[in-house]
């Protein structure tokens, strides 16, 4: 039974700075810190993303844990991380997000090493994010939004022509080799990818 007003006034009171997670559904709240392994995961899986947007010629903007919130919902969501990819244009010179206004994010990053108490996927699918990646710590699940759920699919709309769902094994390379080695059999793999098409 937590209101919107002292989700608010939590998040103006933790600030930007801050480290943890806060999720809010309809009067229900959570906080969650991530660990070493998380933010390693995610700051990889970032690295992997913006190699695609440069191989694939796109343009991004990065907003990271940005807060998606809609008061009349009744719902708020900070993801792991956030893309703006087929909408960055539209938000290119903005410095804050208004969910009501503006587009929500087009990619969704959630890394789940730990499961949540609040299911994420019906908080995305409300706020209309069009393409969710979970990382499990083993495997790279995609959903995008199909009438206003999430179906699975094999790769990634934003991606189609590279299947993402490899990125785990590159992540598993970068503990033996380290991230910049990594990155780059990453480039070479993606643009091997691109010439067979």
């Amino acid at each position: 039974h937590i209101s919107w007003q002292l989700f608010e006034n939590l998040l103006t009171e933790l600030g930007d700075s801050r480290t943890c997670r806060i999720t809010y559904d309809q009067g229900e709240l959570e906080i969650m810190a991530p660990t070493f392994t998380h933010e390693s995961a995610n700051r990889i899986i970032e690295g992997l993303i913006i190699a695609l947007v440069e191989e694939l010629g796109l343009e991004v903007k990065r907003t990271g844990s940005l807060t998606c919130k809609r008061q009349e919902l009744g719902r708020g969501v900070e993801p792991d991380s956030c893309y703006y990819i087929q909408h960055e244009a539209q938000v290119r010179s903005k410095t804050s997000i208004d969910l009501s206004t503006d587009p929500p994010p087009d990619l969704v990053v959630e890394i789940e090493y730990t499961s949540s108490a609040l299911p994420k996927l019906p908080l995305y699918a409300a706020l209309k994010v069009p393409e969710l990646w979970r990382y499990d710590g083993h495997q790279l699940f995609i959903y995008q939004l199909v009438a206003g759920q999430y179906v699975p699919c094999p790769r990634s709309p934003t991606f189609a022509p590279i299947k993402v769902t490899a990125i785990p094994r590159f992540l598993r390379k970068s503990q033996q080799v380290g991230e910049m080695k990594m990155t780059k059999a990453f480039r070479s793999w993606v643009r091997k990818q691109l010439k067979g098409r």
